[in-house]
């Protein structure tokens, strides 16, 4: 008689369940996410805790209204981490309620909408980052330069920023790099006429230019991306596609004109494409299985953002890329599926010369 240890399939086990996976990413998104912080001063800390505590409390009420058990999914870390990224997706300093929007739309629209953790198609940081960049575009795109401590705003006049509306002083906002170089560009001046050097590109690598709490430091993101890997929390493959495709596409589109197209080094320097590949495009839930469908997928979303930065009307196109590849995940998955053995990829049966 075959005992019940004889019938156990075999399986793989791994230290990381669900909570661990998030406690893991957001410990590899701390440095960077401190170091925006900490040079965008009070008002991004305000709207980072606002757009965290949004995300949790709008899970609770989501899975209170579906009836399930809001203590076993709402302590899982899932909701934290959504509105962590969709915080490093914002202008530093926005106001309370664009935060609090975003989580919600990414907690309700990208993610329960679908039935919630696991089953969501599109990523739910990038659909918030999308909506709210198409139905807001002004708050969306109101940078402000990094900036020391004690040059920033105080805690009182912090409040005043992000709860009570104050505008942001002309003298401290600013265009992104890649905003600022493709409106000159639309103005007919090339690009060494610009004058852009590898200076530039320094400092959008270690974070000293305008733009997103999540473009503060290309370097430290990084550097919390490849912890990810080296815990295999995360596959390479993945972020490598990425980077890859859009460094050769902007290569290519350099060498051919460089007076019109930004050398790639631009390109690879930003944070959001850091952020990008290896915390938005490596979202289990939304990216392929295999690893040919996860470099199909990367290879995909790197040239999008290519393409979108290049002609598209917004000067940063990592949500759209990213939603627009969500969308394709399905028929990659398809198509790259693993081969049952002794079956052809479709699941028809080889014959048996061939097995």
């Amino acid at each position: 008689m075959t005992t019940q240890s004889a019938m156990a399939a075999p399986y793989t086990h791994s230290m990381f369940n669900v909570s661990r996976t998030m406690i893991a990413v957001m410990t590899c998104l701390f440095p960077a996410t401190a170091h925006g912080l900490y040079h965008f001063g009070w008002p991004a800390v305000m709207l980072f805790a606002v757009t965290v505590l949004s995300a949790i409390l709008c899970e609770a009420l989501c899975l209170i209204l579906s009836g399930r058990p809001v203590l076993r999914f709402s302590m899982d870390g899932s909701a934290t981490l959504t509105g962590w990224l969709v915080a490093m997706t914002l202008p530093p300093w926005a106001p309370w309620w664009i935060g609090a929007l975003g989580a919600v739309i990414a907690i309700v629209l990208g993610k329960h909408v679908f039935g919630g953790l696991g089953q969501n198609l599109f990523n739910p940081a990038m659909v918030a980052r999308a909506v709210l960049l198409v139905a807001l575009p002004v708050q969306m795109t109101t940078w402000v330069a990094p900036m020391a401590p004690a040059d920033g705003p105080g805690f009182i006049e912090a409040l005043a920023i992000t709860f009570g509306g104050l505008p942001t002083p002309d003298a401290i906002s600013g265009a992104t790099v890649l905003s600022d170089v493709q409106s000159q560009l639309d103005a007919g001046r090339s690009l060494s006429e610009i004058g852009l050097s590898f200076a530039t590109a320094e400092a959008q690598f270690f974070g000293a230019v305008p733009g997103s709490l999540g473009e503060t430091s290309a370097f430290l993101l990084l550097l919390g991306g490849l912890a990810l890997a080296l815990l295999r929390i995360i596959r390479i493959i993945l972020p490598v596609a990425v980077l890859g495709s859009l460094a050769a596409l902007a290569g290519i589109a350099h060498l051919v004109n460089p007076e019109e197209f930004v050398p790639p080094v631009f390109h690879l320097a930003t944070g959001s494409a850091m952020f990008c590949a290896f915390f938005i495009a490596t979202d289990y839930v939304t990216a392929p299985m295999t690893a040919l469908g996860k470099a199909i997928y990367g290879c995909g979303i790197g040239s999008l953002i290519f393409i979108i930065r290049t002609w598209g009307a917004f000067p940063e196109g990592v949500a759209f890329a990213v939603l627009l590849m969500n969308a394709c995940v399905p028929l990659i998955d398809t198509y790259t599926r693993p081969r049952i053995f002794g079956r052809t990829r479709k699941g028809a049966p080889l014959p048996l010369e061939d097995r």
